[in-house]
């Protein structure tokens, strides 16, 4: 008589600096390995013995990195997940007590009741561009913040060693956009997209550049499943009679925050968007509503030109 197939097995993985604590349901096993090579080796050991459903893991700030790389490579199915979802969820389960090895059965628990899409992770060409990415934006906030310290001072010592690091930043910012430049135009792939996104009116550089490296579901979802990953669908707020205002939330804020100026371009430049912002101003929509609408529409034409491989064209 053949045994019935074994139940497939949700992983959680706490991941901190020098060590990874597992647990697995519905076994209840659980164990830790040191976050190095020979640790990553007896992980996956361990893992390719059980009929793996979901592993997940939570994204904390780096050190998930090489743990999800050696888990894709082994072709298991992992999901990387917002510590604020596992948070969230423990509190609704009432488990407040917090250790490594609790923290791990409760992203365990996630993985069971929760199941996370299992996403496949960008190579390592994808994840060299999402880095270089972020750090444009962190260049970008640091000579904002740097500009306004600059309005504020009076001393000149002050005010030289601003104008000196501003200047700094700034060469770092214009050598930072040349290697994004570089590593776009070198991927036959990449270059397709970015001649793609930019024939769009609203969309620059900036924008094509962070949708390819922040985004690259773009194009292989529906209008409706894309807009709800990057956070621009409205999420209903009802209860019994009473209609609370719909509002976007969750998603891929960095991604949102590009469409947001994009969109603020495209309401002046583009005329599809032109004409919803300016209908739906009268129809008495507020601003920002009828702003986060145009983002919405230009996300979607941005998925349609990405799928069809076709570029904008004016009607």
């Amino acid at each position: 008589m053949e045994q019935p197939p074994a139940p497939p097995s949700f992983v959680g993985i706490d991941v901190s600096k020098d060590r990874l604590d597992v647990h697995v349901l519905p076994s209840g096993d659980a164990f830790a390995v040191a976050r190095n090579g020979k640790g990553l080796d007896e992980l996956l050991t361990a893992l390719r013995c059980r009929s793996v459903g979901l592993i997940v893991i939570e994204a904390t700030g780096g050190y998930e990195l090489t743990v999800s790389a050696a888990i894709a490579a082994a072709d298991l199915p992992l999901a990387v997940v917002n510590p604020r979802q596992i948070r969230d969820f423990a509190r609704a389960t009432g488990r407040l007590a917090k250790t490594d090895a609790l923290d791990a059965e409760v992203i365990a628990l996630f993985a069971e009741r929760i199941r996370p899409e299992a996403r496949h992770l960008p190579g390592p060409d994808a994840q060299a561009l999402a880095d270089l990415v972020a750090r444009r934006r962190q260049l970008v906030e640091m000579i904002g913040m740097e500009g306004n310290r600059l309005r504020q001072a009076h001393t000149p010592l002050i005010q030289k060693s601003l104008r000196a690091t501003l200047k700094m930043l700034e060469a770092q910012l214009a050598a930072l956009d040349h290697d994004i430049d570089n590593t776009v135009r070198a991927s036959p792939v990449w270059r397709a997209a970015d001649d793609l996104l930019l024939s769009v009116p609203g969309v620059g550089s900036v924008t094509a550049r962070t949708l390819i490296a922040d985004l690259p579901e773009l194009g292989r979802l529906d209008r409706r499943s894309i807009a709800s990953l990057v956070g621009v669908a409205p999420v209903n707020r009802d209860s019994g009679t009473w209609r609370g205002h719909r509002a976007i939330a969750g998603g891929r804020p960095t991604v949102r925050r590009t469409l947001f100026m994009a969109a603020l371009v495209g309401v002046r430049w583009n005329p599809v968007l032109k004409d919803q912002y300016q209908r739906l101003l009268a129809r008495g929509r507020p601003k920002k509503v009828a702003l986060v609408a145009c983002m919405r529409r230009l996300l979607t034409i941005l998925n349609a030109i990405i799928r069809s491989a076709t570029p904008w064209q004016n009607a």
